[in-house]
């Protein structure tokens, strides 16, 4: 076997007897025999001419790819039980493990289904009301399912990715995401995902609750309780807690408790809008033709030793309010498969740590979500309702106010604020140096006045972390509780958690099944 590189032009594709000839040189064999392949991984580069590069593995005669297999569901109505909080990434692929290894998961979703969330969604954007347990945030699928579904992790550290991407792949997903080097499946493509994996869940024993928020734990003796907002009580000796990063409320209880939370670094900054047109410019070089993807960036650099970054960017897509409480704002944003409204966006932050912060000390580990929750209201204060605060990006940098605005994707609308004032001022210092340096040394045209800055991004992972044992995965005081996932610390997206609630069911399997 070898592996071997081929590029072609975009809007072509690989023929097969392109690869054939490529490969036959490449191992020495005859023209004739036909050899076996697998592409690996596609990526674009835009370097000089606009290319699809390829990266395979060709295989000599009498050898053959050896082809990922998932192991099956089992039908588990009749198996011990596993308590799941939270229906995101993290807590759908451990149900899917869990049914792997013959238990049978029990989900409590704060939310509703994937469907009915997005009723709740439409009347956030339209007319300002925050539903608190079903939004952007809460609900079936968790927050990736509406915010363009990026698959960008491809680290092996955390565990095997592929079976998060075939098994998104067998319920639905476009078999591209398992070789594009930054796959996406699209906000209008997920909810039909979701909804397959549930009905696969359900059809194998499993059970779903939605509407069901958790309003308190206790551990009665070997067991756990779980009490429901309804009152409902559930009881199990696993509980795998998939909350996600904005259920303030499991980090509150888990205080009241004394049970043990950390302060965590996360990140917070702003939503960058700009013209699609223009980033498809800079990034293909003047070269962008319609059949050609959505141009989409990153970056990173550090600030006076702080870092500064872009966060979930969105490709042809539109900003979204993810508020989770009235009296607060927050945007995301959130990109369909064909990315093609007429904006970009991006997240751009600053990191943050709790040394950082030292007036917020006294909230003990809750200092960095005290301070989380002090910005958001401060920008709703400032609109007094979920128009954004926003300020055009040389203006923000000049520290002058922008006299009008850009036309922006964000639906509720956007007001001429001074955000260099509304951020606190170490985040929007660092911001003030990083647009100009990425503008004159990344991408030349990003640092313009055609770019809307709008307040504030600050979801971008969970300010505290749920401390587990690094073998077990346990909570080192409740054993049989395992965090997981965006909302215990340990995972940054839609792969990684899916691979963090894997890893967590597994433990859990292994402790009902200790032999």
């Amino acid at each position: 076997m070898k592996q071997i590189e081929l590029t072609c032009k975009l809007g072509k594709e690989l023929s097969e007897s392109e690869i054939q000839a490529a490969a036959v040189k490449a191992l020495g064999v005859s023209p004739k025999i036909k050899v076996q392949y697998r592409i690996l991984r596609r990526s674009i580069d835009a370097r000089t001419d606009v290319l699809y590069r390829y990266q395979l593995e060709v295989y000599r005669p009498g050898e053959s790819p050896l082809e990922y297999e998932l192991p099956e569901y089992k039908d588990v109505a009749s198996a011990p039980e596993v308590l799941i909080i939270g229906a995101g990434p993290a807590g759908m692929f451990a149900a899917l493990r869990l049914l792997m290894e013959g238990f049978k998961p029990v989900i409590l979703e704060r939310g509703k289904d994937v469907h009915q969330r997005k009723f709740d969604m439409a009347r956030l954007s339209k007319e300002g009301v925050v539903n608190p347990d079903s939004n952007y945030c809460f609900g079936e699928g968790g927050a990736g399912t509406f915010s363009d579904g990026k698959l960008y992790t491809r680290s092996s550290k955390r565990g095997d990715i592929r079976e998060v991407l075939h098994q998104l792949v067998r319920f639905g997903a476009d078999p591209s995401i398992l070789i594009d080097a930054h796959p996406h499946i699209g906000s209008d493509k997920l909810p039909v995902v979701v909804e397959n994996i549930r009905k696969c869940i359900i059809e194998h024993g499993g059970e779903y609750h939605f509407d069901t928020r958790v309003v308190d734990i206790e551990r009665a003796g070997s067991s756990y309780k779980v009490t429901a907002s309804d009152g409902t009580i559930y009881s199990a000796d696993n509980l795998i807690l998939a909350t996600g990063h904005s259920a303030r409320d499991i980090y509150e209880l888990f205080n009241r408790k004394g049970w043990e939370i950390q302060a965590k670094g996360f990140a917070l900054g702003v939503r960058v809008e700009h013209p699609q047109s223009l980033i498809n410019n800079i990034r293909y070089h003047g070269k962008y033709q319609p059949f050609m993807p959505t141009a989409e960036y990153s970056f990173v650099t550090q600030i006076e030793g702080r870092g500064v970054f872009s966060f979930c960017m969105c490709p042809g897509g539109i900003l979204v309010p993810s508020a989770t409480a009235p009296g607060e704002l927050v945007l995301n944003g959130m990109s369909n498969s064909a990315r093609n409204s007429k904006w970009a966006n991006s997240g751009v932050v600053v990191s943050i740590e709790p040394e950082d912060m030292p007036e917020y000390a006294r909230f003990g580990p809750l200092a960095l979500l005290q301070f989380q929750k002090d910005v958001e209201k401060a920008m709703f204060d400032f609109s007094g309702s979920l128009k954004a605060p926003a300020q055009r990006m040389m203006d923000f940098c000049r520290r002058v106010p922008s006299s009008g605005l850009p036309a922006t994707s964000y639906h509720p609308g956007a007001v001429s604020a001074p955000l260099h004032e509304l951020l606190p001022e170490h985040v929007s210092l660092r911001l003030k140096y990083a647009f100009p340096m990425i503008g004159n040394k990344q991408m030349h045209g990003y640092y313009t006045n055609d770019a809307l800055l709008l307040g504030v991004e600050s979801r971008t992972s969970s300010p505290v972390r749920i401390p587990r044992d690094p073998e077990t995965l346990e909570h080192a005081q409740l054993p049989g509780l395992f965090p997981c996932g965006e909302g215990a610390g340990y995972a940054g997206g839609i792969v990684s958690s899916a691979i963090d609630g894997i890893n967590c069911a597994l433990r859990c399997a292994l402790r009902l099944r200790p032999f």
